[in-house]
This record gives structure tokens, C-alpha cells and sequence, in this order.
């Protein structure tokens, strides 16, 4: 094949609409069935092209000039040959011959593609008779020219028809000629004088060659018979004309009159005119010769689309014998004229209807137009335009436009558009045409389902039945198909700790909501969930709205009668027998778990004694309503209705049996006594006496079993003023008290000791212990310590003599044991009536010398010895 892909095109880009390019490949003719070409899909791709592998047909045709002869696979993007081409047939003589395809990828990317059927040799020149026959008068000068048929070979360029020769070359020659149309004829030329008498009949044979290697050639036989003839010969003013004729001239319209002068007189110099025999039909049918006036009209409908330039080959004879015929070249070129409306053509998929996603970004190619007008120069040249206030613009190329996406496509809003394209050209007049075409917006799943409202409430009344309807919720998408397409679900959630899919089913196609149980107003009042509305799109797209249940209280409640206390629906009432009018006997008291009216309770007396008392109807009071006499009997009944207001009222009875007492006080203003009131006040009293024990048992036991240890006597006394003081007061005796002096040495303490358990002597234990003996409290027990040992003394009464420096005023005695003290500490220092000054025995122990203290001391305990906890606070500051 050697067919050689030339890549010329480079890629174009345009806004959002892909690249152009422009592809050239070459073919020769003659190739068979099937032969490829060249590979479309990896020439694009190298230029530029972005093709999606996941498509399997990457490239459409869109436009091909010649789809019986190639075509392009879908799939595999190679140009192969569907039959054998011939381009003789094809393009005939026509220097190119050009087959053009536009195809367009699945990513809207356009590729041009030019394919040049290149000529082969493959036809030999033939001339259009086996003989050509001539007669040349004996009197033709060397130099006259005879024009010969010429010979027609279908291949083109420089495989056509190129030259021609004559054999053998002696009296005539051959001069080798091009027309106007390319295409090349022979003229014969004498070149020697003939002689008709000599030889009047001579043979050649013609040999037309084209430009093959090697050559192709055709023969002809020419005869040429030298006949006698007269003396001139018709002679045309100018070798060739020119002339111009608009097309579409009407039949008759003057072209151009030819004259051909002859001085022979009679018949010699009569001129006859015709068209040469290789004049082709197609100028016999546009063009007509007078052959008396030499007048050349029009015959048949020009078109310059058709032709642009016919040649005629004219010749004038004279009727005399042994005419030479003159020749002459008459050239006839057409004027164009505006006689063609622009041709649209629209290139897609389907020319009528057009699709393109609501999605599509704006500079998206919807479709490609190929805009032609057959008519040359200004009339040719066209300018297109979208008409209308549309979302869509056109861009111009050199050899076609495309339609773009030029804004927002919303197929909700509008779902087609009517396109009109309208084609100009600049013609005086201007010619036009228009076309118009549809585009479809197909849908995208670009809304989310919309409920007709964000909240629902639907009020149910309690006790309903199981699977009872509800309400109906509502979503409108207004996509296509399965983008528009709405299932409703309910969101999980909790309604008083149970999944609400035990409360509420719902219809995923209609929405319809229906309720799965009997619902309880006094459980659940009202509860709320979420629906969920869902498109059928890929992805998804979903919204929500909130479903609220009120849940209606119903008259389900029987009322129940709390007080007086009931045992088997009767309650005993005590009042005394001298109770008068009005007396509060007992208040009765139901209750309704309804609410509004069917919860609100009246009370009323049915049966029994009831000319003794009344009911208030509201707050259940029953009192009397007259005073009971002596003669009067002791017990009475009443049964007593508690009844709510529903619209079918429920009640419940009690039977209140009421006994008179003589022993109670009639107090009005107190009322009857509540047995139950007084049993819990009871009870709780004695929990909290028992409490109390306990916790004073234990805080007793803990003390008793903790070590003693010595403690100073500022924190005793300020301890002494934080303790609750005992209300049980407890004689303590003299011989309770012992007193062991220390050592002056040691710390400044003295330890007292007191235990009813204790044996008088003082040698029972040594001061050095520092415990007690078994079984005597700390509460009994102190110790008090005494600063110097030296003054220790042995016998029953322990003074222990200090020398103060100062004398304070006269003292009041000092009384031990109903003995005064010697005078010496009847006055006792300054620092000691500073410290009684303080209001604290303790505080002023605590500034004394330990004589001093342990005098004191003693003295303290000789006064106030009944007192216990006195004792222990003054002597703790020791």
C-alpha cells in the first residue's frame, strides 16, 4: 500500500470544548477491501487528544464525503478501505482528489481528517475514433495548421495525456497544445508543399503518450487525401476570442458573433460556421452556432458551479471545391452569480434532535455544523448565527462550527431548547438559510428530594389499634426516572428507651405512617422522629423532615380512692359524740391518671345516713349537718362516689363507716385525728432515738478503748468551751482525788488522777505510769502534772511553797475541804488576779508557777467537785 500518514494538524484548544486537529494521510488508488490506512486513534492521541479507555467506541463519524469508500472503526480508531477506489471514477481529471472526514471523540474532541486518493498509471490514452480522415487542399502553404481530435485518458496530472508524435514524419508534423481545462491536443502542421498530382493520399499513425514511466500510449490511424482547391481560403479576424457570460443566462443570449472573411466570390467566398467535431457535448448543449451569421448563443442553463470556462473550437469553410476550413479558439468563461443560498448542515448524531446532559459545563460541544455555499468569491463567503436569547453560543473554524454550552442548563426549569442557526452570505443581494434543530436536556440527579413541609403532627387518641394509619408524609424530587424516584425511611431513634421502629412503621413507596402499638397517654404524651426521603439516584440524594404524635388523653382511667385508707373498699371514722354542725368528719380524696376532664374528680354521698352529713362535691370534705344527741347511734354509713367528667364517666365507692366516741374533745378547728399521720410520726421518732444511741454508743466505746496520753491544758480548755455540756450531773468525792507531784525538772504538766475504782493510798501506782488501771474510764480519770520534783512530799496534804517577789491586795480566803489555806496563799500573786481577770479559771492557772496551780487546783476541786465536767476543764489546763 505505502500509504504514509502526514500529520500537519497541531492541537487546538477552545474554551472547555476540547482540542481541533487536523490529520493528512494519502492512499493510492486501486487498494482493495479492508486495507488500513492508518491508525486515527494513535495519531490523535499523539497530537493531543484525550481519549477515555473505558469507552469502547472512542471515535463517531460525524461527516464523510465519501462513506461507501472509507470509513473508521469505532473501536479500534483505524481508517480502512470499505471497497476498491478508483479514482478515475472518483475525481476524473481533477488535479487533487480529497476524501474529508470529521470525527469526533466520546471527550467532544474534533478531528479533520484529509485523505488524498493519489493517481496510478493505470490508464492508457485512447482517442475517440479507430481512424481520422482529412482533406488538405494541394494548395495549402507549409505552415497551415489542422487541429486533430484529441485522445482522452482518465488518469490525471502527469499520467494523463502529455504529447503526441506522428510516424512517419516527412510532409507533416505535429505541434503538441494545452487548453485552457489542462488537458493537451494535437494540431497538424504542414511543413512541405504538396503536390496532388504527385501523391494525392498519404497514412500516418498518431501516438498520444502520457507521463508514466514507462509510458502509456494510444494510436490513430490519420488519413490525409490532397484534394484541388480554390484560390482562397476563410480567414477568422483573431486566432482565438474571450469573452464572459453570466450564469443563468437565459437560452438566446448572445455570446459573441465570429466572422470569417472570404474574397472568393459565389460559393467559394460563401462562409459556412460549425464547431469543430472534438467539441464536447456538454458545450453542444450550452452553446449554439449560427452557421450563416456565425452568431454563438446560449442554448441550456449555465452554471458556474458546474463550469467555469468552456473552450469552442470553430471553424469557417467556404463552399467552393476543395475548401480549406479556418479555425479559431473561442474562450467562454461564466460569471458567478448569487444564485446559491448557503447549505446547513448539521452534524450529530441525530440532525433533528440533539441530547445533552443538565450538567454539562459551559464550552461543552453539543454538535458540530458544516456551513457551504457553491457560490465563489463574496457569494461564497458566509457568516452563521445563532439566533434566540439561548443558553448555547457558535464558534466559527475555517472549514465548520461548533455549538457550545454557553451557560447554566437546568432541565428542571426548561427541558428543550428550539435552535436556529442562520447562514449569511455576502452576495449583493444577500442570499440566506436557515435551520433549525432541537436540544433535549437529559437529567441529572442534581435535587434533593423536597418534602411538601419540614414539620408534620398528626393528634391519635390512646387505646388505638395496632397498625392503625396515621398520617402520610410527602417528598417531591423533581428529577427523572430513577434520580426522582422517592423511598421514605424512618431514622433510628429513642422514645422513652425503645426504638421508635417499635412505635411507628412506615410505607417506603407512599410515605403512609402507621402505628405499630396501642399508645398510653399517661406514658407517652407526645414523641418525635425523623423521616428520611430518599432519591434513586447514583450517588443518593437525601432530606428530612420531623413527624410528631401527639397521643390524646381517653376517659381510661378508673378513679382510685386514696384516703381514708380503704380495707376491702371500707373506711372506719372516729368523731366525737358532742361534735356539732359542721364538723370535718374526713376528707376523701381519689385519683385519676386522665387528664382535663376525664381527670377531674367530683364526690358525692349515694346511700346511707346521708341526713347527717354532706359532701363537698370538689374537695371531698364530708361534714355534719346537725349535732348529736344522747339518744343518738353510735355508728353510721355512708358510701361516697368519686366520679370523673368524661364523656363516659368512671367512679369508684367507698363505704365510710363513721362511730361516734364519747371520749374524744370535739375541736373543730383540729379536725379528726389521722391514725396514719400519728403511726409515721411515731416511727420516725424512734429511728432517730435509735440513731442517736448508736452513735453515741459507738463514739463512747472508742473512747474507752484509746490510749490515755497527757494533753496540755490550753487545748483541754479550749476543747472544754467547744463540748456539749452533760445534763447528768455526778457527785464526785473527795478520795476520788489523787494528786502526784513530778519532778521540777521534767515538763511543766501535772497529772490528776480520778477513778472511783482506785484505792486511797498513794502509792496504788506511780506517778511515772502513764496509763490507767483496767476498768476505769477516761471520763473519770485525769492527769495532772507538776513541774518540780524536789518539793514532792509524802503525806495526804501536798503544798508545794513558791517565793513570788510582789505582793498582790488582800484576797478573800481560800477554803479546802472547809479548811482556809495559810495566809501566805490566801493572797495570792498579781499574775494570779490577772488570769481570774480573763472570766476563765483555766486561763489563769496558765500563767501561775506550779505551786501555785496545784494550790489552785485543789482549791477548784474542793468547790466544784459535784461537777465533773468543771473539774476536768480546769484541771485540763494543767
Amino acid at each position: 500500500m505505502g500509504a504514509l500518514p502526514a500529520l500537519l494538524g497541531a492541537a487546538l484548544l477552545w474554551a472547555g470544548a476540547g482540542a481541533l486537529v487536523n490529520l493528512k494521510y494519502s492512499v493510492e488508488e486501486e487498494q482493495r477491501a479492508g486495507t488500513v490506512i492508518a491508525n486515527v486513534a494513535k495519531d490523535a492521541r499523539d497530537a493531543g487528544f484525550v481519549l477515555d479507555p473505558r469507552q469502547p467506541a472512542a471515535f463517531r463519524v460525524v461527516s464523510n464525503s465519501a462513506p461507501h469508500l472509507v470509513d473508521i472503526s469505532p473501536g479500534s480508531g483505524l481508517l480502512v478501505t470499505k471497497q476498491k477506489i478508483d479514482r478515475d471514477l472518483l475525481c476524473r481529471q481533477s488535479p487533487k482528489c480529497i476524501i474529508s472526514l470529521e470525527v469526533m471523540s466520546s471527550s467532544m474532541e474534533i478531528c479533520v481528517i484529509k485523505l488524498e486518493i493519489k493517481d496510478l498509471n493505470d490508464n492508457a490514452p485512447s482517442f475517440p475514433t479507430d481512424q481520422i480522415e482529412l482533406e488538405i487542399s494541394e494548395t495549402a502553404s507549409p505552415g497551415t495548421r489542422v487541429p486533430l481530435e484529441s485522445a482522452y485518458d482518465p488518469d490525471s496530472g502527469s499520467f494523463g495525456v502529455q504529447s503526441y508524435e506522428i510516424t512517419p514524419n516527412d510532409l507533416f508534423g505535429l505541434e503538441t497544445k494545452t487548453r485552457g481545462d489542462g488537458s493537451r491536443f494535437a494540431e497538424l502542421v504542414v511543413e512541405k508543399s504538396l503536390d496532388r498530382e504527385t501523391q494525392s493520399h498519404y497514412s500516418y499513425v498518431i501516438t498520444a503518450l502520457d507521463g508514466g514511466d514507462p509510458p502509456n500510449f494510444g494510436t490513430v490511424e490519420l488519413s490525409i487525401r490532397v484534394i484541388d482547391s480554390n484560390d482562397n481560403n476563410p480567414l477568422f479576424e483573431e486566432p482565438a476570442y474571450t469573452v464572459s457570460v453570466p450564469e443563468n443566462a437565459p437560452p438566446g443570449t448572445p455570446v459573441i458573433r465570429l466572422n470569417a472573411s472570404d474574397p472568393d466570390e459565389g460559393t467559394n467566398g460563401q462562409v459556412l460556421y460549425s464547431f469543430h467535431s472534438y467539441v464536447s457535448e456538454r458545450a453542444r448543449e450550452l452553446f449554439q452556432i449560427d452557421p450563416q451569421t456565425g452568431l454563438i448563443t446560449v442554448s441550456g442553463a449555465i452554471d458556474y458551479e458546474e463550469g467555469h470556462v468552456y473552450e469552442l473550437d470553430v471553424q469557417a469553410k467556404d463552399l467552393g471545391p476543395n475548401s480549406i476550413p479556418a479555425h479559431c479558439k473561442v474562450t467562454i468563461s461564466v460569471q458567478d452569480a448569487n444564485d446559491n443560498p448557503p447549505l446547513i448542515n448539521l452534524l450529530s448524531v441525530n440532525s433533528e434532535l440533539v441530547e445533552v446532559s443538565e450538567n454539562a459545563p459551559p464550552g461543552y460541544v453539543i454538535a458540530l455544523v458544516r456551513v457551504s455555499d457553491r457560490d465563489s468569491g463574496a457569494n461564497g463567503r458566509v457568516q452563521c448565527k445563532l439566533l434566540g436569547n439561548v443558553p448555547f453560543r457558535l464558534q466559527e473554524y475555517e472549514s465548520f462550527s461548533t455549538i457550545l454550552v454557553d451557560g447554566r442548563l437546568d432541565r428542571e426549569q426548561r427541558d428543550q431548547y428550539n435552535l436556529t442557526i442562520q447562514a449569511k452570505d455576502n452576495g449583493v443581494p444577500s442570499l440566506q438559510a436557515t435551520k433549525s434543530f432541537t436540544v433535549k436536556i437529559t437529567d441529572e440527579n442534581d435535587n434533593h428530594p423536597h418534602f411538601s413541609k419540614p414539620y408534620y403532627q398528626v393528634i391519635v387518641q390512646e387505646n388505638n389499634t395496632p397498625g392503625a394509619y396515621l398520617l402520610s408524609v410527602s417528598a417531591r424530587d423533581p428529577d427523572l426516572g430513577l434520580n426522582g424516584s422517592v423511598s421514605y425511611q424512618i431514622v433510628p431513634s429513642q422514645v422513652r428507651d425503645m426504638p421508635v421502629f417499635t412505635y411507628v412503621s412506615i410505607n417506603p413507596n407512599s410515605g403512609d405512617i402507621y402505628a405499630l402499638r396501642s399508645f398510653n397517654h399517661e406514658q407517652t404524651k407526645a414523641f418525635e422522629f425523623k423521616v428520611l426521603a430518599k432519591d434513586g439516584g447514583n450517588p443518593s440524594l437525601q432530606s428530612n423532615a420531623t413527624v410528631r404524635v401527639i397521643v390524646l388523653d381517653v376517659n381510661d382511667n378508673t378513679p382510685v380512692i386514696t384516703a381514708p385508707p380503704l380495707v376491702n373498699g371500707t373506711a372506719e371514722v372516729y368523731i366525737p359524740r358532742n361534735a356539732g354542725v359542721g364538723y370535718l368528719v374526713t376528707v376523701v380524696k381519689a385519683d385519676d391518671y386522665d387528664e382535663g376532664e376525664n381527670g377531674r374528680l367530683s364526690y358525692e354521698m349515694v346511700e346511707g345516713d346521708r341526713g347527717f352529713f354532706e359532701i363537698d362535691q370538689v374537695n371531698g370534705e364530708i361534714r355534719t349537718t346537725r349535732a348529736f344527741g344522747e339518744n343518738a347511734k353510735t355508728a353510721y354509713e355512708l358510701i361516697v362516689v368519686a366520679h370523673d367528667h368524661g364523656k363516659t364517666s368512671l367512679s369508684a365507692s367507698a363505704l365510710i363507716l363513721i362511730y361516734l366516741s364519747p371520749a374524744l374533745d370535739a375541736q373543730e378547728s383540729i379536725g379528726s385525728v389521722n391514725l396514719s399521720l400519728i403511726f409515721i410520726i411515731a416511727l420516725g421518732s424512734i429511728a432517730a432515738i435509735l440513731f442517736v444511741t448508736m452513735i453515741f454508743v459507738a463514739v463512747k466505746c472508742k473512747r474507752d478503748n484509746k490510749e490515755i496520753r497527757t494533753y496540755n491544758c490550753r487545748i483541754a480548755e479550749y476543747s472544754y468551751g467547744h463540748q456539749k455540756k452533760s445534763s447528768k450531773k455526778k457527785k464526785i468525792s473527795k478520795n476520788d482525788i489523787r494528786l502526784v507531784p513530778r519532778d521540777v525538772e521534767e515538763t511543766d504538766k501535772m497529772n490528776v488522777v480520778s477513778c472511783s475504782s482506785l484505792t486511797s493510798s498513794l502509792n496504788y501506782f506511780d506517778y511515772h505510769q502513764q496509763t490507767l488501771p483496767l476498768g476505769c474510764r477516761r471520763s473519770e480519770s485525769t492527769f495532772l502534772n507538776v513541774e518540780s520534783q524536789n518539793n514532792r512530799n509524802a503525806g495526804s496534804n501536798h503544798i508545794y511553797h513558791h517565793t513570788f517577789t510582789g505582793q498582790s491586795p488582800q484576797q478573800p480566803d481560800l477554803i479546802i475541804n472547809g479548811m482556809p489555806l495559810p495566809e501566805t496563799l490566801q493572797r495570792p500573786p498579781e499574775v494570779l488576779r490577772q488570769g481570774f481577770r480573763h472570766g476563765w479559771p483555766g486561763q489563769a492557772a496558765s500563767v501561775l508557777p506550779g505551786g501555785w496551780r496545784w494550790l489552785l487546783c485543789k482549791w477548784i476541786l474542793s468547790v466544784v467537785m459535784s461537777r465533773e465536767e468543771t473539774l476536768v476543764a480546769f484541771t485540763g489546763v494543767f
